[in-house]
């Protein structure tokens, strides 16, 4: 029989009459301590793990996780093509992590209403294309179809772009091409919202042949390809490992691949988002220190509450490391409710965000329109294992005021 834990029970658990029960408002404090600290540790990192995924996909939406382009290519998107054999593809499909390659094309342009104008970039896709991101977003009518043949030129924009021109779903535009000197008219299939604006300000998605025509480009002639991988968290080698088998490669007409991650390509962005971790570690701190805090106060009332009961134990012949365990029991029952009240509690509102979202943000500042939560079971469970771990390790050292408890003083004690 476990001695120190059948007495532990006896003060936390004890509802005899007569019986003093562990339940002092410090307890309650203490209780709540944990709790509150551990739920905002889940929640600091539910909300900022989803943030940065939805910000992230977005990005990634656009530009897909890995771009190749001409090596000569500036930072303008009136880009320099390269030629795209099928063997190409074949090769980065079978690169391990890849699982999907794309070609686009992309041509920067002018639309003109009568009332107003707005810069813009012509992205081409092709059959190939994942529609899955647009698809997610659409809030009117639907993406192109390039077998449709009854729409010429056909385009999905952006509803910042309609809003500022006055357009809707099947509404024609005429957009210019400043290089070129030439224009052409487009038919709107659908409208899209990713709330991110500083790309849905500038991206209209078309046809990539339409585009290979306006730069006078031959059917295997692209901007670029795609590449989607399996596992975000392996981008960096994945990246590495394309880079690599690209570097000696030149396609018919001689011109040098560049990859590049979208990390890379939009480096202040991921940077920002990298920031936030900090944010969240700063959090989980804090959040440590007060339950560590509150439940030391706990600890110490719970040995003061007992002192008469601890003198006893030690005139019948109880060691103090035996007494320690006891009052280290007790310690992990109070932190064990904290805990459970505190998932219950951080659960609750991430549960009732992700499917009511009922916290909504400001788009404009944070380009989403309802705070967005991540609810890893992985991380969560990390989370409470080292809040249990370090929290019993903490009362150890507060413990050790028994041993300066003697039998003499704390029989005459009230």
């Amino acid at each position: 029989m476990n001695l120190e834990l059948f007495i532990a029970k006896r003060i936390h658990f004890g509802t005899e009459k007569g019986e003093k029960k562990a339940s002092s408002p410090a307890i309650k404090i203490a209780i709540a301590g944990v709790a509150i600290g551990l739920a905002a540790m889940i929640l600091a990192l539910s909300i900022v793990v989803g943030f940065k995924k939805e910000v992230r996909n977005k990005i990634v939406g656009f530009g897909s996780h890995i771009q190749i382009t001409n090596l000569n290519n500036t930072t303008s998107y009136e880009t320099m093509p390269v030629i795209v054999a099928p063997e190409v593809i074949d090769k980065l499909k079978s690169e391990p992590g890849v699982a999907h390659t794309q070609v686009y094309a992309t041509k920067p342009g002018i639309i003109k209403t009568d009332d107003a104008f707005q810069g813009i970039i012509l992205k081409g896709v092709g059959d190939d294309y994942d529609w899955q991101f647009f698809k997610s977003n659409m809030v009117d009518g639907s993406i192109i179809n390039p077998a449709d043949t009854s729409i010429t030129n056909p385009v999905i924009i952006s509803k910042n772009i309609a809003g500022k021109l006055n357009l809707k779903t099947g509404d024609s535009f005429i957009a210019y091409f400043v290089e070129e000197r030439s224009a052409r008219k487009f038919n709107i299939t659908g409208i899209y919202s990713t709330n991110f604006e500083d790309y849905d300000k500038m991206f209209v998605i078309t046809d990539i042949h339409l585009i290979q025509k306006l730069n006078k480009w031959n059917d295997d002639q692209v901007s670029g390809i795609e590449l989607l991988v399996n596992d975000y968290d392996n981008l960096d080698r994945i990246t590495q490992d394309v880079y690599l088998d690209m570097m000696t490669y030149r396609d018919a007409d001689g011109n040098t691949f560049l990859t590049r991650s979208i990390k890379e390509m939009n480096p202040m962005i991921f940077s920002w988002l990298d920031l936030l971790d900090m944010n969240v570690w700063v959090i989980i701190i804090l959040m440590f220190a007060i339950s560590i805090f509150t439940m030391i106060s706990g600890l110490l009332i719970i040995i003061l509450e007992r002192t008469n009961m601890i003198g006893m134990l030690k005139t019948l012949g109880a060691k103090n490391f035996s007494i320690r365990k006891t009052f280290l029991y007790v310690s992990s029952f109070l932190i064990l409710k904290g805990m459970l009240w505190g998932n219950i509690i951080a659960l609750t509102i991430l549960f009732v965000q992700k499917y009511f979202g009922l916290i909504k943000l400001d788009p404009e500042t944070y380009y989403v329109s309802e705070m967005p939560v991540d609810i890893n079971i992985l991380y969560i469970v990390l989370i409470n294992v080292a809040t249990l771990i370090l929290s019993v390790l903490a009362m150890i050292g507060p413990s050790y005021l028994i041993a300066r408890i003697t039998p003499a003083k704390s029989l005459r004690f009230e």
